[in-house]
C-alpha cells in the first residue's frame, strides 16, 4: 500500500510534471472507483491542471476550479505515460481511470489485487471527500511534538499499531511505516496508545520523524515507476518475517490479523518475547 512518503514522492512529481496540462476526456473503466456524480467527469474537459498536494494517503490534483482526489489503497498506483496505454476495455483488467490530456499524454489510475477499495472522486473541494473530512493531524506536520502526540493518544482505547494507522488520529501511516516506527521507537506493536510516559512518548515522536523523513527522502530520490521497489528495500522488519533484525540480528516475526499481517523484533521491542499469530492462538501481550 502507498503510504505517506511514496504519496508524496507521487504528488511533487506530478505538481510539475502535469503543471498547465489540460484534461481532453476522462474514462472510467472501473464505476466501483469513481466515489461521486456530480460534478460529473465530463465537467473535467478542458480543465488544466494547476498543482498537486498529499492530503494524508489522499492525492489532491487540483484542475480549477475542481479537484480530483484519489486514494489508491492496498493496490493502486497512478502513472504518467507519454501516450494512453494500447489496451482494451476490461472488467477485469488492473487499468480503471484513464485521463487522456489534451497534448497526447494520459494519466493512468490502475488497481491491482482483489482487495478493490481504491477511490477516485471529483468535487469542488477536497473536503468534500469524507476521508478527507475526518484526517487527524499529518504525521509530518511540525506541530506534532510529544506532547501533543501524547494528547492525541490520551483517551485512545485501541493498540499502537492499530491508532498509529488510523487516518483520524494520525494521517499519512499505515501497516507498513507503522511496523518501522514501532521498531525504531522500540515499542511494542501490542502496547496501550494511552499508556506510553514520557520517554516512550518521545522516542515514537522522534521515530515518526526520522522513518518517515528518511522515507521521503529516499521516495524523492527515485523515479516514480521505482517507488514500490524501493519502499520494499527499505524496510527494516516490514515485510521481512524470518530475517535477521538488522539491529539486534534477533529473529523477526510476524502477527496475522484477518487479511493484513505485521512484522516486528522481539528482542528490540518486546523484550525477548515472541507474540503469538491469531492464526495459531490467542495474542500474548
Amino acid at each position: 500500500m502507498p503510504e505517506l512518503p511514496e504519496v508524496e514522492a507521487l504528488c511533487r512529481s506530478f505538481d510539475t510534471t502535469l503543471q498547465g496540462r489540460a484534461v481532453e476526456r476522462m474514462s472510467v473503466r472501473s464505476v466501483a472507483v469513481l466515489k461521486t456524480f456530480d460534478p460529473p467527469t465530463s465537467a473535467l474537459e478542458g480543465l488544466a491542471f494547476d498543482g498537486c498536494v498529499r492530503r494524508g494517503k489522499f492525492i489532491d490534483l487540483a484542475l480549477p476550479p475542481l479537484h480530483l482526489v484519489v486514494h489508491l489503497a492496498r493496490g493502486g498506483w497512478i502513472r504518467l505515460r507519454d501516450k494512453p496505454t494500447n489496451a482494451r476495455p476490461s472488467l477485469r483488467g488492473p487499468l480503471a481511470v484513464v485521463l487522456t490530456l489534451e497534448d497526447g499524454g494520459s494519466l493512468e489510475i490502475t488497481e491491482h489485487g482483489t482487495d478493490k477499495h481504491l477511490a477516485v472522486s471529483v468535487v469542488k473541494a477536497p473536503l468534500d471527500v469524507p476521508g478527507v473530512a475526518r484526517l487527524g493531524i499529518d504525521a509530518l506536520d511540525p506541530l506534532l511534538s510529544a506532547s501533543m502526540l501524547g494528547r492525541i493518544l490520551h483517551g485512545q482505547r485501541g493498540t499502537l499499531k492499530s491508532v498509529l494507522a488510523d487516518q483520524s488520529v494520525i494521517a499519512g501511516i499505515g501497516n507498513a511505516y507503522s511496523d518501522e516506527i514501532l521498531h525504531a521507537a522500540c515499542l511494542s506493536p501490542f502496547r496501550h496508545a494511552d499508556a506510553l510516559d514520557g520517554s516512550e512518548l518521545e522516542r515514537l515522536k522522534a521515530a515518526v520523524g526520522d522513518v518517515l523523513s528518511a522515507a521521503v527522502a529516499l521516495a524523492l530520490s527515485s523515479d516514480p515507476a521505482a517507488l514500490k521497489e524501493g519502499k520494499r528495500q527499505s524496510m527494516r522488519v516490514h515485510g521481512r518475517t524470518g530475517l535477521p533484525c538488522p539491529v539486534c540480528g534477533d529473529t523477526v516475526r510476524e502477527v496475522s490479523l484477518a487479511s493484513r499481517s505485521f512484522q516486528y523484533c522481539p528482542r528490540c521491542q518486546t523484550g525477548g518475547r515472541v507474540l503469538a499469530d491469531r492464526r495459531m492462538s490467542r495474542l500474548l501481550r
